[in-house]
């Protein structure tokens, strides 16, 4: 029997920072609910959904278009997830933007179709596989040889350095990395997600993966009560026979459209995988591209001592020798005045030709031998090892500079990391090399040089609006005096940089003044031709693929799709851009600005791979598609998946009958509207033309995607992407409606990491809180592009509201001392048009995708109002009103459907009776709140707070010896002054309002700040300031023009007070409440608590009442 003792270092994965439960027999209760109600709707196939049939419809009877609207749908999806793994709660999250949307839309009464498959293409699972084929050689089929000790410490991650081109946008964390498990075993990380050591080894074959994850992501997203139509699911890759015609017409497409080609191309390559490293075959880096340089060749001309002595005999003396640093900014060669090398690294001399070799890092070499630089592909020469201060004092040549002989210098920030670790110095334009001459030739004997080498004249080489000296005018500017100031110095590149290439023209050289980014690429080409330069690529950042090797640049003959084509580029930012409102709706300017700056810069992607799971390249069969080319129009395959086939890997034939081989080109192009149905179409698939037509309805009726819902570190590869393909491949019709990213979710605060023990699958917070529970604390979480945060404690808060709630819900359905009858102008009256208010504000908010309001306006202050409901009737004696309880339970259960539907569903069939499922209700349509009412609710809640707020300051002068007539420990007297009359100081401040303020937009026509700036001028900003903004509050809430700007209160304060009293005497425990109307400066009043009696008014306190605001004096009785 294999032992199955669980090592130490495993044991450590489980550890958790996670919130610990303490009782879980009400989170047991709702748990139940949800169960059975998942059961019964996959019993009754509630989240299935057709298009209207050809049979009911014919295909041509309607446009597409007409359809559509004759029967409203809305189809959204995410990004299918990845299959090497457990669900965790960032996945959740994505998905649960598409759940609360469906759920939503499927109440404005539209069929809803939310799909989801499966993907498995690229390298993540091939390699993971192969890794653990190698473990079980090493430590046994159930890992029992393995022990604590063969454990290593990870290598530290280099520090990536400022991006060279600040003009491309970065993910700082995307789903390659969401991938990743800090464990050094392959066994480890598939251990930490629950996997037990005896069935691990079955996962040594990748195809195992396809079969055992996908099961597990459906049960986790049932378990979460998600609203898919799980017919539609399959797998990617060849495995799935119907899914793998499907990209292969689209890679033929693609082709025939001219958008793939075949060509040399740099790409991010791995030489130990022996192919390229996509975003997706990533263990750090994605998103990385290669950096194209130019690479200057600076001939030696005498070798500093030191390396003459070290390269004795190790050179042959009939060649030439060049020192080669890789420069962005060939334009400013003009004005190199001596090159830079690390002193403590280390250089090799590389043979690149039989006459020429390379002073260059082992790292450029290694990216150099796949670029076509050296003699034999791949090959990497090194003649000798140099230390970089033994370099110091080499004279070179510098091509174009105005010093043709410069020296090789000492700089100890050139990293062996970033280009070839040799740098070439320009200090008229580049901050870094100004400071570090000036230093060199201040401290010429310390760095062991001699000082003349560093004070070579600085000539002007690019005119910017600043300076034609620009780097020691910033150097100056920013007070920078040395090049450890490291801070100031990248602010002043980067300003350098975008004013010299954006804004310089450049003063000489051949190209004299043309703007630096015209002349730029002829400078380049020119040092190319003469045989001084030539082009060099390399990771912009360090990447490493899922294989282990740290990656390099490759020039390869490669299958590539042109992102960057002219007129495709256009017409994808045209309809980013959606201008006329008719394009993509990003749902957020940040979004917007980032699809188009991928869009700037996305240029030739490659397509292919030879090594990994996938469909294959159809005209070049060694080849496989890869994992972010196969993944961009697949929405469309959803439309249809349930027609090709019933299971995953397509072995079972769907509702249409139609074998795999059935799938030609030519019959997606049908089904996909790109052609009309032809005689040989009919004869070469043998399909059914009846089959076909419905096939293509479902298709021109689901179609276009409404919404699709990802990461934002998808923008600048999947989501991209999917745009691209959508407009090669379909009518303009069919492109995605709107996309959008949201932020990362945060767990607790703080960043997820299994390493930290902070990290939850969903399976953990779905078994630990619920399904609805956690559904909530999702939409709490945020909805922004921002980072979201997911709450334990609002999952555990939930779980008590939802259990309290139905308590009492069930408690009220039963009770019979109800009041019946006519509803009162009071209680009665306020909660009914707040409920309505707060359901009108649910919808809007949903409609808005912003689903943390929706669930402020129907949960938390839906529950806040039934309560405040419940205490003013309490307080005024009477029950609460059956037609409100009962209105209340309704609504709250469909104003929560979209986000907690177990619970809703509960209430609507089991206390509400309702013979079907609430899946299948509208959202509640209720007039708009009353005015009149909102305003006395509010006031109502502001008077309530102030009455507190002015026992406090009694009793906080008091403590300070102003009062001594109070005492709050015995029976207390509240006196509440009020009154109709505005103080005459305001009208100044209401005609001002009014004539700035458009009724018909509920807006001011000039800006806040001009608008304070004209209260300022007027006197008395301390009063007017806060007496404005309650005009603009009222006026803002719906109250009309007509009533504010006349000084009139929406509702009757007099009545409303009155109505208050018993409220007021329970809340604040008073003996006596004493309302009394005053008028501004009149020393009487009429108190209204005893039929208007007139009474003499001593309180200073009373001056101070306004209408709507009135003024408190608390005394003993």
């Amino acid at each position: 029997m294999a032992d199955t003792t669980v090592p130490k270092a495993l044991e450590a994965l489980a550890l958790s920072k996670t919130k610990e439960l303490k009782g879980t027999e009400k989170r047991d209760t709702l748990v139940e609910i949800e169960k059975r109600y998942q059961q019964q709707w996959e019993e009754e196939g509630v989240f299935e959904v057709d298009a209207p049939s050809t049979a009911d419809i014919p295909l041509d009877a309607m446009s597409a278009a007409e359809l559509r609207e004759k029967y409203p749908k809305f189809f959204g999806t995410i990004a299918y997830p990845y299959m090497n793994g457990r669900l965790h709660a960032g996945h959740a999250f994505s998905f649960s933007k598409i759940e609360f949307h469906t759920g939503f839309a499927r109440m404005q009464g539209k069929r809803c179709l939310f799909p989801l498959g499966y993907h498995c293409t690229g390298l993540p699972i091939k390699a993971s596989a192969d890794k653990l084929v190698k473990e079980v050689e090493m430590f046994g089929r159930d890992f029992e040889r393995y022990k604590e000790e063969d454990e290593v410490e990870a290598a530290p991650v280099a520090a990536k350095g400022p991006r060279d081109d600040l003009s491309k946008f970065n993910a700082k964390k995307g789903k390659a990395a969401a991938k990743t498990v800090k464990a050094k075993y392959q066994f480890q990380i598939l251990h930490s997600v629950g996997i037990p050591l005896e069935e691990i080894h079955l996962f040594a074959d990748p195809q195992y993966w396809l079969q055992f994850f996908p099961p597990e992501c459906k049960k986790d997203l049932t378990n979460f009560g998600a609203r898919i139509d799980w017919r539609r699911q399959f797998v990617t890759t060849d495995a799935n026979p119907y899914y793998d015609a499907f990209v292969r017409w689209q890679m033929n497409r693609l082709k025939e459209l001219n958008k793939i080609k075949f060509g040399k191309r740099y790409t991010i390559y791995s030489i130990k995988d022996g192919q390229p490293c996509m975003d997706h075959d990533r263990s750090e880096g994605e998103g990385v591209l290669p950096q194209e340089y130019t690479a200057l060749k600076l001939k030696v001309i005498e070798w500093a001592p030191e390396a003459a002595e070290t390269l004795k005999g190790k050179i042959p003396e009939d060649v030439s020798v060049f020192l080669v640093p890789a420069t962005l900014r060939p334009e400013t060669m003009y004005g190199q005045t001596c090159c830079f090398v690390g002193p403590s690294l280390t250089y090799g001399i590389f043979k690149a030709s039989e006459k020429e070799y390379f002073v260059i890092t082992d790292r450029a070499a290694k990216n150099m031998a796949y670029q076509g630089i050296f003699a034999q592909e791949g090959v990497i020469e090194k003649v000798a090892d140099i230390q970089g201060s033994e370099l110091i004092g080499t004279l070179i040549n510098a091509p174009l500079s105005f010093h043709p002989q410069v020296r090789v210098l000492p700089m100890d920030s050139v990293l062996a990391t970033k280009g070839t670790g040799v740098v070439t110095s320009v200090p008229s334009d580049s901050p870094d090399d100004f400071a570090m001459v000036t230093e060199l030739a201040k401290k010429a004997e310390f760095y062991g040089i001699q000082k003349e080498w560093a004070e070579l004249e600085i000539f002007p080489i690019i005119q910017t609006p600043t300076s034609d000296l620009l780097a020691p005018y910033l150097v100056k500017k920013l007070k920078i005096s040395s090049p450890k100031d490291a801070k100031q110095l990248q602010e002043a590149k980067e300003l350098a940089y975008k004013e010299g290439f954006y804004q310089g023209v450049l003063k000489v050289g051949d190209f004299k003044g043309e703007k630096v980014e015209v002349a730029k690429p002829k400078v380049r080409e020119q040092l190319i031709k003469a045989g001084q330069a030539f082009a060099y690529s390399e990771p912009e950042n360090k990447v490493v693929s899922r294989s282990g090797d740290e990656c390099s640049v490759a020039l390869m003959d490669q299958w590539y799709i042109d992102y960057g084509e002219e007129s495709w580029r256009e017409i994808a930012h045209e309809y980013v851009e959606n201008k006329e409102g008719t394009g993509l709706n990003t749902y957020s300017p940040d979004t917007q600005h980032a699809f188009k700056g991928v869009i700037d810069w996305l240029r030739q992607w490659a397509c292919a791979r030879t090594y990994g799971l996938g469909s294959k390249l159809p005209w070049d069969p060694h080849f496989l598609v890869e994992s972010l080319s196969d993944s961009t129009v697949y929405m469309a395959y959803y439309t249809i998946a349930h027609w090709l086939h019933k299971d995953l890997f397509g072995r079972e034939l769907g509702k249409g009958n139609v074998a795999p081989e059935q799938m030609i080109d030519e019959v997606w192009d049908y089904i996909f509207c790109r052609t009309e149905l032809t005689d040989d179409v009919l004869a070469q698939s043998k399909i059914p033309k009846e089959t076909l037509e419905s096939m293509r309805r479902e298709f021109q009726y689901f179609y276009p995607l409404d919404l699709r819902v990802s990461g934002k570190d998808l923008i600048p590869n999947h989501l991209t992407f999917c745009l691209y393909n959508h407009i090669a491949l379909f009518p303009r019709e069919y492109w995605p409606q709107s996309i959008r990213a949201n932020g990362h979710l945060q767990l607790n605060g703080e960043k997820m990491s299994k390493s930290t023990g902070n990290f939850m699958t969903l399976d953990d917070v779905v078994k630990k809180y619920g399904a609805d529970a956690a559904r909530v604390a999702l939409a709490d979480a945020g909805d922004g592009i921002t980072d979201s945060n997911f709450v334990e404690d609002v999952a555990d808060n939930t779980i008590l509201r939802f259990y309290n709630n139905k308590e009492w819900i069930e408690e009220m359905a039963k009770n019979d001392q109800l009041r019946t009858g006519e509803l009162n102008s009071f209680q009665d009256a306020l909660f009914d048009n707040e409920m309505n208010s707060l359901v009108n504000e649910a919808k809007k908010q949903y409609e808005e995708t912003s689903y943390k309001l929706a669930l402020k306006a129907g949960h938390y202050d839906f529950l806040n109002a039934r309560d405040s409901y419940r205490e003013a009737c309490n307080a005024g004696g009477i029950a609460l009103h059956k037609d409100l309880v009962f209105k209340y339970i309704r609504l709250q259960a469909l104003v929560l459907c979209p986000i907690a539907p177990h619970w809703a569903e509960y209430i609507w069939r089991e206390v509400l009776g309702e013979p079907t499922s609430i899946q299948f209700a509208r959202f509640p349509e209720l007039p708009a709140a009353d005015p009149a009412l909102t305003a006395a609710r509010e006031y109502v809640r502001a008077t309530s707070s102030s009455v507190n707020s002015a026992e406090a300051a009694q009793l906080k002068k008091m403590a300070k010896g102003k009062l001594s007539n109070f005492d709050p420990k015995k029976p207390k007297k509240l006196t509440v002054f009020l009154t109709e009359s505005f103080p005459a100081w305001q009208t100044k401040y209401i005609d001002l309002l009014s004539e700035v303020w458009d009724a018909a937009t509920t807006s001011q026509k000039i800006d806040d700040k001009e608008l304070n700036g004209r209260i300022a001028k007027m006197g008395e900003m301390k009063k007017a300031m806060p007496f404005v903004q309650g005009l603009k509050r009222r006026l803002r809430d719906g109250e009309s023009v007509e009533v504010v700007f006349s000084r009139k209160l929406a509702f009757d304060e007099k009545t409303t007070l009155l109505a208050m009293i018993p409220g007021l005497k329970r809340a604040a425990g008073l003996e006596v409440v004493q309302v009394i109307a005053v008028q501004e400066g009149n020393k009487k009043g009429k108190d209204l608590t005893n039929n208007g009696e007139e009474v003499d008014v001593s309180s200073p306190l009373a001056d101070q009442a306004l209408p709507g605001d009135p003024s408190f004096v608390f005394e003993n009785v």
